[in-house]
């Protein structure tokens, strides 16, 4: 398969799961909100208050969640997939002898086309051994070298 169509299906990949992410973060802050303001209409005393108190809790945590999704998601919009990198760089794909590499965000383990790839941040140890180096050069991450195979 073409690696810039590889490349597109990463970039794509990532770009959904960020999305769902932010979808998912805004309904359980919603669904928190809704269900404090239940429990104030329902309860009374020290009960309502703990209820809102909790129900604040996890509305304040899914709006951290949210908050660094769209952190996410504003560095992902500025990786361009179309474009072709011989060194490595952040929205770059790389084959290397220990695997495949799409540096942008941190999603983990996906498939493209039958061959597994991890997504990772820039800031990623593993990532930090491959920038700025290019096909041919050799890598070592936690004691053990490797050979990059291909950048694109």
């Amino acid at each position: 398969m073409d690696n810039s169509i590889v490349k597109q299906q990463l970039y794509n990949f990532c770009l959904d799961s960020l999305n769902k992410r932010i979808e998912a973060a805004k309904t359980s802050m919603e669904d928190a909100q809704n269900s404090a303001n239940e429990e104030g209409k329902s309860s009374m005393g020290d009960k309502y208050e703990t209820a809102r108190a909790m129900g604040q809790i996890v509305r304040d945590m899914n709006a951290k969640q949210l908050q660094e999704a769209l952190k996410e998601l504003s560095f992902l919009q500025k990786i361009n997939p179309e474009k072709v990198n011989t060194t490595i760089d952040v929205g770059c794909a790389v084959k290397t002898t220990a695997g495949n590499f799409y540096i942008s965000i941190s999603i983990g383990q996906l498939k493209i086309e039958n061959q597994t790839w991890f997504a990772l941040s820039a800031g990623a140890p593993i990532a930090q051994a491959l920038l700025n180096k290019k096909v041919g050069d050799n890598y070592t991450f936690r004691d053990k070298t490797e050979q990059i195979l291909e950048v694109f």
